[in-house]
């Protein structure tokens, strides 16, 4: 009661009708604000979307201005909703990514707005380029070389475009190519172009340098001769790896990938089966620690063999898991990215390491495999895992008439083989070696 009094006191009535009137109306007004590209879209196709759908990115159309996105604002809207874009198959509780892309509740309700309020364009500002996002953001995303405005150091392309035939069959083919370096250099990023999107299925980047393998250029890899060149150690035997989605690796700062001189990139190839004749001359972009490199990066591989309930066979009719053992590690190692991979088959993969103490260090998890979108998978921060700890990861397989990818109908027998028609089980680590307070190093 003495609070009432006290603001009749200090406000008369007519003056507490008023101040009431002003503030519905801003509320009334604010909740009828118009949804506008330029205010509230444009932030998030930038933050989400243009990593992909840029000028020569892996989408297939642009959404860098405003035109590129209001002409197909209702197919943004319907496939934001139904959370098919942007994709980001990793879970995001499990660990997190510097990479990480969704969409808040709020942010999907924004689009569906604008997109039902005739997409706005609003007061005209920057477009959706990759250095008009938030403070944090940009931080973080404008030392993604793919995502600003500089150039590779070194482009390198395929000596000879290469002809898929219109076999219908599969192609695995081995290429050469010189990188004419003569002097040793510290690469900070890695950025695989494909030539032909329809038909390269996936390619690994190695490094040679015996200057043996000249001859390799555009064999098969079934060729009797291969056999031969698999005897020659590689100087590095996964500089990088590209499939579907992922595109591009950047290390943190003061750290990067070696390339001696005189080196040359051998290219291993797979093109998915083709009814018309296609062409493909990809190209390897290199892009050059500007600062100095403190340490090297190093790469750690884990394949079939590591398998820990062989054989790795997927008989038909089932639906098995496999199991992956490594370690335990001899020296600690900072974690960087983690790549993993399967095909068709692949329903689930999860990966972590387990320290000397028994405390698990989740690395990925992906719970609805998607053959379309295997990502590097770059941590937010680099990831300690502790000398002695052990790594593992589990993935499942559904080789049955009721997985609609299964590519046999009825369901066949599959081993491993570098066929899509075969299964892999593979992971990929990039990581350097510890270093007290790598815990904070954002990537």
């Amino acid at each position: 009661m003495a609070k009432n009094n006290f603001l009749r006191n200090l406000f008369p009535f007519n003056t507490l009708l008023k101040m009431t009137g002003l503030w519905l109306t801003s509320f009334l007004t604010f909740g009828q604000e118009k949804v506008t590209y330029s205010t509230h879209i444009q932030p998030i196709i930038a933050k989400n979307c243009v990593v992909c759908h840029r000028p020569g990115g892996i989408g297939p159309f642009s959404l860098s201005t405003y035109q590129d996105v209001a002409k197909r604002s209702k197919f943004i809207a319907k496939v934001t909703q139904i959370r098919f874009m942007p994709p980001f198959p990793a879970d995001r509780s499990f660990q997190h990514y510097a990479n990480e892309r969704g969409l808040t509740e709020a942010e999907i309700e924004l689009i569906q707005q604008w997109n039902r309020e005739g997409a706005l364009e609003g007061k005209r500002g920057k477009d959706a380029s990759f250095v008009s996002m938030t403070k944090g953001d940009k931080e973080r995303d404008a030392s993604f070389v793919g995502m600003t405005k500089r150039e590779p150091d070194l482009v390198l392309k395929m000596q000879n475009s290469f002809t898929v035939p219109n076999t219908g069959e599969e192609e695995f083919r081995y290429f050469h190519v010189p990188t004419g370096l003569t002097k040793d250099v510290m690469v900070e990023a890695i950025e695989f172009l494909p030539g032909n999107r329809k038909v390269l299925h996936h390619s690994r980047v190695m490094v040679d340098t015996s200057g043996k393998m000249t001859a390799i250029e555009g064999l098969r890899a079934d060729d009797q001769k291969i056999v031969d060149f698999q005897q020659i150690p590689m100087a590095d035997e996964f500089l990088y790896g590209w499939v579907p989605g992922n595109d591009r690796i950047q290390f943190p700062k003061g750290v990067a990938k070696k390339i001696k001189a005189n080196s040359n990139l051998i290219l291993n190839l797979h093109y998915s089966p083709s009814a018309t004749v296609e062409t493909d001359q990809s190209i390897v972009n290199f892009y050059f620690a500007k600062e100095t490199v403190q340490r090297e990066v190093k790469s750690l591989a884990l394949f079939e063999p590591h398998i820990t309930n062989p054989p790795f066979f997927i008989q038909a009719n089932t639906k098995p898991t496999f199991y992956m053992n490594y370690g335990p590690i001899k020296e600690a190692m900072s974690a960087i990215s983690i790549l993993p991979h399967m095909h068709w088959l692949g329903q689930s993969f999860k990966a972590f390491a387990i320290t000397p103490e028994g405390d698990l260090v989740p690395l990925v998890k992906i719970d609805a495999w998607d053959f379309n979108w295997q990502m590097t998978y770059q941590f937010e921060k680099l990831l300690h895992i502790p000398a002695g700890s052990v790594i593992l990861a589990e993935a499942s397989y559904d080789n049955t008439a009721s997985n609609p990818l299964n590519p046999f109908d009825p369901p066949k027998d599959t081993k491993f083989g570098w066929n899509t028609t075969s299964e892999m089980m593979q992971l990929v680590i990039y990581y350097v070696d510890y270093q007290k307070g790598d815990e904070e190093v954002k990537q």
